[in-house]
């Protein structure tokens, strides 16, 4: 489908898949609805043939998070000091996965290693935001940094929790320092990679078990509760994930030093994954479409996260997930999948557009530019695909222009990242 060079007025007023939609007035449309957990309750009110398995699943996480929580509190003796929070920073920044074998083996390498084991939680996860080029984690540390939301106030989606991201896919952790240790492991010979193996294989075993019964993942897990129990697309988590499975099972790489069963349980998890994506992908009229942010657990709707992102189409989450799709081996329910996605990007295109500093204090708007390259909206609406934007008090608008400046600065409403998508896709389908 080609695209079409649109104006602003229309970009924002008749990006419609196929239901008619209102100009804009950027008036408050809506607010911003919070995401439903996973409890008992919920799960009580599933078909009958599903409550077995998602019961399950909640008193295993509930039993993990009790462990890992009685794990830290052993370490800590009464009266003795408590060590301070780990660092906060640019965590993958520190575990390259792009350097040649022989610096896996060096001490450089292995300290880094040493550095994630140390902070390796008793479930087998990672915390996130956290640099692993410091010092060991101590007896009784906490096992990730502070991602406590210093904005955040009474009411908000993202408040501060005690037990905060104890375990996370979100921002790239697990993943990375999963595939950090196998390089190192493949770059030491006979006894001295052991340890770093069995790391690596410990956290595939904690993303298996963090696996949802219908084929997605939480955030967090163990759940922690809120938004963080929703299947989490959002920064590309979900095809990270999958995308790791998908070569532990096929033992590519530095994975292939994984047990037989353990490429057999990766392969089997990455068939339930990607069978979830498939189900979610949203139908409006009858056309497929994108996927969200996050889908709620049990519905495999679209949901919210935190108080300024709503349940809405996410392009660039959309756009990860039909590139990791197209990476896989082309049969008709793939086909039937990307086509509708790709079609779904390009009439979702903004052209003619820059997001970029006007120079007038303001921060960041839409510009005219014929030289611009395509942009998409990070969010558009269910109904008919016109961009939408949330607010830090949770109103959702339809104008970027009437969102607060903070919020409007610091969050990135526009971007050029689907283009990776729709080359890859004049790749792939040269390819019939």
């Amino acid at each position: 489908m080609a695209i079409k060079r649109i104006s602003l007025a229309l970009a924002f007023g008749t990006l419609s898949i196929s239901t008619p939609v209102t100009p804009v007035t950027g008036r408050v449309i809506g607010m911003n609805q919070p995401a439903e957990p996973v409890t008992a309750a919920r799960i009580a009110r599933l078909p009958a043939k599903d409550r077995t398995a998602w019961s399950a699943y909640l008193l295993r996480s509930q039993a993990q998070m009790s462990v890992d929580k009685a794990a830290l509190a052993a370490e800590r003796r009464a009266g003795a000091p408590v060590p301070p929070q780990p660092a906060t920073g640019n965590g993958e920044k520190t575990m390259p996965l792009d350097r040649d074998a022989a610096w896996y083996a060096g001490p450089e390498a292995r300290h880094v290693a040493d550095v994630i084991l140390s902070f390796q939680t008793p479930a087998g996860g990672w915390g996130k935001n956290q640099p692993r080029d410091g010092a060991l984690r101590q007896p009784g540390q906490f096992y990730v940094s502070n991602n406590a939301n210093p904005a955040a106030t009474a009411g908000d989606f993202d408040a501060a929790e005690a037990w905060h991201y104890v375990g996370t896919i979100d921002n790239d952790a697990t993943i990375t320092e999963t595939r950090f240790l196998a390089k190192v492991a493949a770059a030491l010979s006979g006894a001295a990679g052991d340890r770093y193996r069995a790391g690596a294989i410990r956290g595939l075993r904690y993303l298996l078990a963090a696996q949802y019964p219908n084929g997605g993942w939480p955030q967090v897990w163990p759940l922690e509760g809120g938004y963080h129990d929703a299947i989490t697309l959002n920064d590309n988590a979900m095809a990270q994930v999958l995308t790791l499975m998908t070569d532990a099972g096929a033992g590519r790489g530095d994975l292939a030093m994984l047990p037989t069963d353990l490429k057999r349980a990766a392969a089997a998890a990455t068939a339930r994954g990607i069978a979830c994506l498939l189900r979610m992908q949203v139908v409006v009229n009858g056309r497929k479409t994108g996927w969200g942010q996050q889908h709620d657990a049990l519905t495999l709707r679209i949901t919210s996260a935190r108080n300024y992102e709503p349940a809405a189409l996410a392009a660039p989450e959309s756009a990860a997930i039909l590139r990791y799709l197209m990476r896989l081996q082309r049969t008709p329910t793939i086909a039937q999948a990307v086509e509708p996605g790709i079609a779904w990007l390009k009439e979702s295109a903004i052209v003619g557009q820059a997001w970029r500093d006007a120079g007038d204090g303001q921060g960041r708007r839409l510009i005219p530019d014929p030289a611009a390259r395509m942009l998409w909206a990070r969010f558009y609406t269910l109904d008919g695909g016109r961009p939408i934007f949330g607010d830090r008090d949770k109103t959702l608008h339809d104008d970027v222009m009437e969102i607060s400046p903070g919020r409007r600065r610091g969050y990135a409403w526009f971007g050029t990242g689907p283009q990776s998508a729709l080359a890859e896709y004049a790749a792939w389908s040269a390819r019939r």
